[in-house]
C-alpha cells in the first residue's frame, strides 16, 4: 500500500525501484462534522487562554509613591517601601455606598446605584448612577447618563457621553476633558477642552486651548493662557533713581505774567 499521490516506490522485498503502473485517483475528502467543531473548540479555547492571560500592571504606592509590578489578577498588595496595604479590586455599586474607597482597580456605578463617599480613589471610573461625593481618578472618569455632581471631581481626562446632561456644583479641575453631551460647570483644565459636533457646554472655561466642533455649542467666559497673573506681572519694571547726596531739587521756572490763566 502506497499513497495515492506517489508514482514510483520500492520493493520491500528484493529492493527494485520501480514506477507504480496502476495509479488510483485520489479519494475524495470525507466532511468529518464532529472532528470540525472539535477543532473549533480547541481554537477557540487557544483564543480565549490568551485574552485572559494575566498580564502584568504597574502600581505606585498611595503615600510614597514607589512603583512595582504586579499581575493583574492580584487583589491586593503591600508597598515595600512603607508597608503600607493597597487594595487593587474593581468596584460595581448597584445600591446606596457610602464607604470610602481607595483602589487601583476601577468603580463602575450602575444606573442604579447611589456612591455617596466623602473620599473615592481608584484608577478610573465610569458613572451612569448617582455621584454625590468627591471623586479622584488616576487615568478618567467617564459619564454615561444624567448626574448632578456636588462633591469635587478631578482626573486627568473627563469624558461625557452623549446620552449625558452632567451639571457641577464645584470646580472642575481637570487634565483635559471631551463633551459629547451637555455639561454645565467651570472647568479648569491643564490642557485642551473639546465640544463635539453634538455637545453643549455653559460655563466659564480655563484652558490651554479650546477646540469646538461645528454643531457643538459654548456660553461662558473663556481665559486661554495663564490661570492669573501676578503683580510682578501687570506692573511694568521701572529703575527708581534715588537723589544724590548734596544735591538740590530744581524746581520749574517761574511764570514771566504769572500762573497761566486757566478755564
Amino acid at each position: 500500500m502506497e499513497y495515492a499521490a506517489a508514482r514510483n516506490t520500492l520493493c520491500r522485498q528484493c529492493g527494485k525501484h520501480f514506477p507504480m503502473a496502476n495509479e488510483t485517483p485520489p479519494a475524495k475528502a470525507s466532511f468529518d462534522f464532529n472532528g470540525s467543531i472539535a477543532a473549533a473548540q480547541t481554537f477557540f479555547r487557544r483564543f480565549e487562554g490568551i485574552w485572559n492571560r494575566n498580564r502584568v500592571t504597574s502600581v505606585a504606592c498611595f503615600d510614597c509613591g514607589m512603583t512595582q509590578e504586579l499581575n493583574s489578577a492580584a487583589s491586593s498588595t503591600i508597598c515595600p517601601s512603607c508597608s503600607v496595604h493597597m487594595d487593587l479590586r474593581d468596584y460595581r455599586i448597584n445600591t446606596a455606598f457610602s464607604r470610602a474607597i481607595r483602589t487601583h482597580g476601577s468603580v463602575y456605578v450602575t444606573s442604579t446605584g447611589d456612591l455617596s463617599s466623602s473620599s473615592v480613589f481608584c484608577r478610573s471610573a465610569i458613572i451612569e448612577g448617582k455621584l454625590r461625593g468627591s471623586l479622584q481618578c488616576i487615568e478618567k472618569v467617564e459619564f454615561r447618563a444624567p448626574a448632578k455632581v456636588q462633591g469635587k471631581l478631578s482626573a486627568p481626562l473627563v469624558i461625557i457621553g452623549k446620552r449625558a446632561h452632567v451639571q457641577f456644583f464645584r470646580q472642575l479641575h481637570v487634565g483635559s476633558i471631551e463633551i459629547r453631551g451637555r455639561m454645565a460647570g467651570e472647568i479648569v483644565a491643564q490642557t485642551i477642552v473639546t465640544i463635539r459636533s453634538t455637545g453643549a457646554l455653559d460655563g466659564n472655561v480655563v484652558a490651554r486651548a479650546i477646540n469646538v466642533e461645528k454643531g457643538g455649542t459654548f456660553a461662558g467666559q473663556l481665559i486661554i493662557g495663564q490661570k492669573s497673573y501676578e503683580q510682578a506681572e501687570l506692573l511694568p519694571d521701572f529703575a527708581v533713581t534715588k537723589p544724590k547726596p548734596g544735591s538740590r531739587l530744581r524746581r520749574p521756572p517761574r511764570h514771566p505774567v504769572g500762573l497761566p490763566a486757566t478755564s
